[in-house]
């Protein structure tokens, strides 16, 4: 029994009920159809479904699904798939060394060297490792997307004439390899999100896979069997509710409409381009749109129809209508939780609950604002992003009581004294009128201030107005004499009154 991290069992949730097959949803987890499987089953029998499991920690969906967790009973045969992947990945690896260093030190009493090398052959043989299948593409299932190799020089920069080379996204769709390119002067995160937007809107929907290349834009741990999403891309992934499926490394018939797309248009787009000058990327890419609607109108040489004919007959009709919203681009960071309970973006620093400290939160930050998420994706602060002023950002909210009386001290000035004064009284607000007068900077009084009115918490209004009274009386409007004053008097007891109520009796009653 295999227990999957709760990010995976959401999005096998997500995908089997967006209809699904195990095989492609352990393609996009990057686990066996047989994992799969027994997730649904867990899911099934606890009545588990995508919208309340999105509303659960992380501890939560554990304890549901896997209430009587015991370890693994050892298996005979060790995971073929996985070692024959780290034997692709890594040329200088053999068996003997993953048998040796590996299998036998966590299995002692597993296989011999003689049947490892046996059976893991008996494997190959049995999955056709070594076979090429016939790539049948279903309609609008799978949009291919990849950067082409080469670059081109062909963007002036306004400002000081040099030549910018021009970066070309592609993508082809399904069974048509109906192409979208669009150039950019970089291939980083937010070139590569922008392209996938505009590829879903020209087309007109969504497929339901995206096949990119293992790009770290895309994939951030390439690796076939458990390749890690750049959280980026896998937040695109939700918002256009598209699966996604890499290529596997160093296995060009996995995107073999793309590797051909790119090779085409290299010669029929990119020379065409060759030699030219555009003013800025959009001129460039006004360019480019019309020169491949050109060449989506070109017949095929050894089947019938166009790119463009085939498009709209097979693949438009089967995509999915794009959301209501266009995506909007955000990037992401992981920090760790300092003592001033501060987390930094862009050299400003924003606040989380002081009860986050030491812990891991996950920053996603749009163009206008920086969204903070703990452990368990539930949002725990939310700031507009800030590029003038002060260089931490603190919502009051997440301070501990100490921290929130003295930030709240800080903030006062003269007038919110002389106001809280008044609501005492006139002597009250002569002498702390006077004892701001008296110093050549107002904030030296501040204190002082702030000491002779915490006097009423104690006192009430009355007590402390004859207090202030006797100080400005005798000559001396200070924090020091009003103390003094004060010490000689017995507080009077604040009692609270009982709220009015119709089975209170009247105290008439009990005479």
């Amino acid at each position: 029994m295999r227990c999957l991290d709760q990010v995976k069992i959401l999005e096998i949730l997500r995908l089997w009920e967006e209809g699904h097959s195990q095989r492609d949803i352990g393609i996009s987890v990057k686990c066996g159809k047989s994992t799969v499987g027994d997730i649904q089953r867990r899911c099934r029998e606890q009545g588990l479904g995508y919208e309340e499991a999105q509303k659960l920690t992380n501890a939560e969906i554990k304890e549901r699904l896997y209430p009587a967790l015991t370890s693994m009973p050892i298996k005979n045969d060790p995971e073929w798939k996985d070692i024959h992947s780290r034997l692709k990945a890594h040329r200088r690896l053999n068996l003997q060394y993953i048998w040796e260093e590996e299998y036998r030190v966590a299995n002692p009493d597993g296989l011999s060297y003689s049947q490892f090398c046996r059976r893991y052959h008996q494997w190959r043989e049995k999955t056709g490792k070594e076979v090429v299948m016939v790539q049948e593409r279903e309609p609008g299932k799978e949009l291919f997307v990849d950067w082409m190799g080469d670059v081109l020089p062909c963007v002036v920069d306004p400002s000081t004439g040099e030549m910018i080379e021009a970066h070309f996204f592609v993508s082809t769709l399904g069974d048509s390899s109906y192409p979208y390119v669009e150039a950019f002067p970089d291939e980083k995160q937010a070139s590569w999100t922008a392209a996938h937007i505009h590829a879903f809107e020209w087309i007109g929907g969504t497929p339901r896979v995206v096949v990119p290349d293992n790009t770290t834009t895309a994939i951030t741990k390439p690796d076939y069997y458990d390749p890690k999403l750049n959280p980026a891309y896998y937040e695109l992934a939700r918002h256009y509710n598209v699966a996604v499926i890499p290529a596997r490394i160093r296995k060009p018939r996995d995107k073999s409409p793309v590797e051909s797309g790119i090779g085409w248009l290299e010669t029929w787009l990119v020379e065409w381009l060759r030699g030219k000058h555009f003013l800025s990327f959009d001129e460039l890419n006004r360019e480019i749109i019309k020169r491949v609607k050109k060449l989506a109108k070109r017949e095929f040489k050894l089947r019938a129809g166009s790119r463009e004919s085939i498009f709209e007959l097979v693949d438009k009709p089967a995509l999915r209508p794009l959301p209501s919203s266009r995506f909007e681009y955000a990037e992401y960071a992981f920090r760790r939780v300092p003592d001033n309970y501060h987390v930094e973006w862009n050299s400003r620093y924003y606040s989380v609950p002081y009860t986050l400290y030491r812990q891991q939160v996950t920053l996603r930050v749009t163009a206008n604002v920086i969204e903070i998420i703990n452990d368990n994706r539930e949002r725990v602060a939310l700031h507009q992003i800030s590029n003038s002023g002060s260089r931490y950002i603190t919502n009051p909210a997440h301070m501990p009581k100490n921290h929130k009386h003295q930030w709240e001290f800080n903030k006062k000035d003269s007038g919110d004294y002389r106001s809280w004064a008044k609501t005492v009284g006139t002597n009250t607000f002569s002498l702390i009128d006077t004892m701001l007068n008296a110093q050549h900077v107002e904030e030296t009084a501040y204190k002082s201030c702030m000491g002779v009115l915490q006097f009423g918490r104690k006192y009430d209004n009355e007590q402390l107005e004859n207090a202030c009274a006797k100080a400005i009386k005798i000559g001396s409007p200070t924090y020091t004499t009003v103390k003094n004053i004060m010490k000689k008097i017995v507080p009077t007891e604040k009692v609270n009154p009982l709220p009015d109520h119709e089975n209170l009796r009247d105290p008439h009653e009990f005479v």
